[in-house]
C-alpha cells in the first residue's frame, strides 16, 4: 500500500476514529488526509477514463464516515476503507452503464469498449495494482508527472491547473483523460505481465 501522506501510525488512526465516534466530526479530516492520496491513486489505476475519480473518492470517504460504527477496532482500517472505495467504484460503473444503456443497444461494440468490469480483488492484488501504478507514473515525462502530482496527490483544482500551465480548462481535462487512459493501460499490462506500457507522451 502507498505510504500515507503524513506518516500516521495505526494508533493515530485509531485515536482519530475514537474521536469521531465520540462526536468530534472534525477529527475525520485526519483520516481523510492520511488516506486521500492512496485512495485517489487506486481509483486512478482502476477506473475507466469516463469515471470522475474525485466524485468517487468523495463518496467513499462519506460512506466511511457514515458507516464508521461498522468498523471493528484493531482491524486494518486501510483495507476496510479500500473495500468501500471498490464498492463505490463498482456502483459508479453500474450507474454509467445504465445511463448509456440506450447507446449500448444501438452500438454494443462501443459500449463494450467503454465499459470496465472491476472484479472483486483481494487486498494483495490491490496493493500490487498500486505498486504498478507508482512504477507507471515514474515512467512518465516530468511535465506529465507534475500533472498527476497536482491533481491526484495534491488535489489541485482543474481551474488552478489551467492557470499554472497556461492552458485552457478543456485542454487540461483532455490531458488528464489521456493520462488516466495511459496509466490504466500500463497498470493492466503490468498486471498481465505482458501487456502494453506507456511512453512519456500519451
Amino acid at each position: 500500500m502507498w505510504e500515507r501522506v503524513d506518516s500516521m501510525g495505526d494508533n493515530d488512526i485509531d485515536r482519530a476514529i475514537r474521536r469521531v465516534r465520540d462526536g468530534d466530526a472534525d477529527a475525520f479530516a485526519i483520516i481523510v488526509r492520511a488516506f486521500e492520496r492512496p485512495v485517489r491513486g487506486w481509483l486512478a489505476a482502476s477506473a475507466s477514463p469516463g469515471v470522475d475519480i474525485d466524485e468517487v473518492a468523495q463518496r467513499s470517504f462519506v460512506a466511511a464516515y457514515l458507516g464508521l460504527n461498522k468498523y471493528r477496532n484493531g482491524t486494518d482500517f486501510g483495507a476496510w476503507l479500500f473495500t468501500i472505495a471498490r464498492f463505490q467504484l463498482k456502483t459508479e460503473l453500474t450507474r454509467l452503464r445504465r445511463s448509456k444503456s440506450r447507446d449500448a443497444r444501438l452500438n454494443p461494440e462501443i459500449f463494450r469498449q467503454r465499459a470496465l468490469r472491476v472484479p472483486d480483488q483481494p487486498q494483495e492484488n490491490m496493493e500490487n495494482r498500486l505498486d504498478h501504478l507508482r512504477n507507471c507514473v515514474e515512467m512518465l515525462g516530468n511535465h506529465l508527472k507534475q500533472f498527476v502530482r497536482w491533481r491526484y496527490y495534491d488535489g489541485v483544482p482543474l481551474e488552478e491547473m489551467a492557470v499554472r500551465t497556461g492552458r485552457s480548462l478543456p485542454a487540461v481535462k483532455k490531458q488528464l483523460w489521456k493520462l488516466r487512459r495511459a496509466l490504466h493501460a500500463c497498470v493492466r499490462g503490468k498486471m498481465a505481465a505482458n501487456g502494453p506500457e506507456i511512453s512519456g507522451n500519451p
